[in-house]
């Protein structure tokens, strides 16, 4: 399970501070699947990567009882001067992974060539986000943390993503930020609509979309 309590999240903003989250609150119970609704500016990215732990809460406490992916298609992790193929490397070193396993694995799923011989830095981001999904499915998680960029790529490798993540991992918990509703409502069980720092969770995602179109 995981557990989020009173999560605030601000950033400097000249003299001030920008407040994005204000004292969410957040269960996720294995297998779960749940969307994040917000328009943009909402903090649902920043819901994501706290609980991926990429970022700190400015106050608050998040409880992690079940692994934890990375956020998918979040490219700041890698290390850009380090090619693909060492980057992977370095997650299967961290992992405890076969790295030749891993390796074909990224080979197969991303379809990057020999663009994994090349630095990271000189990758665009829909390279970087084939890497950044490979590399998170080459490892298995209890809970998968997606951010928007499971559309990413031809049509080819979105119904990849969509198979491993549906498909093969439907037995694990999803959080999954998407403007796209049909996504939401063909995947999710729960849904949070985010606005104004405010997280207000519905156990209907009918009734979550309804809202969310509201705003």
């Amino acid at each position: 399970m995981i557990v989020c309590r009173n999560l605030c999240k601000s950033y400097p903003m000249g003299h001030a501070r920008k407040h994005v989250l204000k004292g969410l609150n957040l269960d996720v119970s294995p297998g779960e699947h749940i969307g994040l609704l917000g328009r943009n500016g909402a903090g649902k990215s920043t819901l994501i990567k706290l609980i991926g732990g990429v970022e700190m809460p400015t106050s608050g406490k998040i409880s992690r009882h079940m692994t934890v992916s990375w956020p998918l298609g979040f490219g700041g992790g890698f290390q850009g001067s380090l090619t693909g193929y060492d980057n992977a490397r370095f997650i299967a070193r961290i992992y405890g992974r076969e790295y030749s396993e891993l390796r074909d694995f990224v080979e197969d799923f991303t379809e990057l060539g020999a663009q994994l011989r090349m630095p990271v830095k000189t990758y665009s981001s829909g390279m970087r986000a084939r890497l950044a999904f490979a590399l998170s499915l080459a490892i298995e998680f209890d809970c998968y943390l997606i951010d928007e960029v499971i559309l990413v790529g031809d049509q080819n490798f979105q119904r990849k993503c969509h198979e491993e993540l549906f498909g093969k991992r439907s037995d694990r918990a999803l959080i999954l930020a998407s403007h796209n509703a049909e996504i939401i409502r063909d995947y999710c069980n729960r849904a949070m609509v985010l606005h104004g720092g405010v997280g207000t969770m519905f156990d209907e995602v009918g009734q979550a979309l309804e809202t969310y179109s509201s705003l």
